[in-house]
């Protein structure tokens, strides 16, 4: 791997603006599910919705340089498929050769930013899906959150249909990920109960013309033991999200260790809870959630 420091990258930035796309064009990709049959894929798109938070530090992902290493760290673990990164995350990593064989997906819609008064409107302002076929990239993802009494919630879902019809298309995956969602004293809150988790997958699911290249990103209910009937909505492959950072990272492992047992859950998408583990220890966290699968 480069040993590419912020300065160097700036640096190309500047003066070579072509080498991003050099670099996708010769990029080794591999299939999407590997041997193993499952995923186990780190998250990074948080930044560009301004949700830089994890655990009790309110800019934990606010440092680039830091983010990028511990994205590497993570990257370099045995059983990590690849990583979902918005384009300036991607193409950082583009340029350290950290995404050599790994999948890399694009984050889509980041236009709900976080605490914003049209945060439910969240329009696609990242990766569009000739981004995503241009870079070579291995699929797109996008965030879809439902609430009846937000009319920006219709935009989303037409925003999210168009993306799955446009990725289809190209023959490219797209991860949904789908939330019942409402206002809380102004701020939105996921509602995570068996009925409203259950309930989004079925929204989800029959968007676009084909559901043929559609993946879901779900959490875990909170009633662990309902998470079966849950998934049963669906046929769709789907993974499994981390979250905000865990106070209690031996109880959300043994969360995911359940539900991975599921026929259609197929993998992990994660990103705080292993970047930023409360320990600091980012490869003792990845390790152990690629030992859930």
């Amino acid at each position: 791997m480069s040993a590419l420091s912020i300065s160097d990258l700036t640096e190309v930035r500047a003066s070579r603006p072509e080498a991003v796309a050099e670099a996708a064009a010769r990029r080794a990709r591999r299939p999407l599910l590997g041997a193993r049959g499952k995923l186990m894929i780190v998250a990074a798109d948080h930044p560009a919705r301004g949700a830089l938070a994890a655990g009790g530090d309110p800019l934990a992902m606010a440092d680039r340089a830091d983010l990028l290493r511990r994205l590497c760290v993570a990257l370099e673990r045995p059983g990590v498929d690849g990583v979902l990164g918005t384009a300036d995350v991607l193409e950082d990593l583009l340029l350290m050769g950290a995404l050599e064989g790994k999948v890399a997906i694009g984050s889509m819609n980041r236009g709900g930013l976080a605490g914003a008064s049209f945060e439910l409107d969240d329009r696609f302002t990242g990766h569009r899906p000739q981004d995503i076929e241009r870079l070579r990239l291995d699929g797109g993802k996008l965030l879809l959150r439902i609430d009846t009494d937000d009319p920006g919630t219709l935009n989303t879902m037409v925003g999210t249909a168009d993306a799955i019809n446009e990725m289809a298309a190209r023959g490219l995956m797209t991860m949904v990920e789908p939330f019942i969602s409402r206002r809380v004293d102004g701020k939105v809150r996921n509602d995570l109960s068996v009925e409203a988790v259950t309930r989004s997958i079925a929204i989800a699911s029959g968007l676009g013309g084909t559901s043929a290249y559609t993946w879901l990103k779900v959490p875990v209910v909170d009633d662990v033991d309902r998470v079966g009937s849950v998934m049963a909505a669906t046929t769709l492959p789907a993974v499994l999200l981390g979250g905000d950072v865990s106070t209690d990272p031996d109880a959300t492992f043994e969360r995911w260790s359940k539900a991975l047992q599921l026929p259609n859950v197929r993998g992990l998408m994660v990103g705080r809870t292993l970047l930023y583990p409360h320990d600091g220890d980012v490869a003792k966290a990845v390790d152990t959630a690629v030992g859930l699968l």
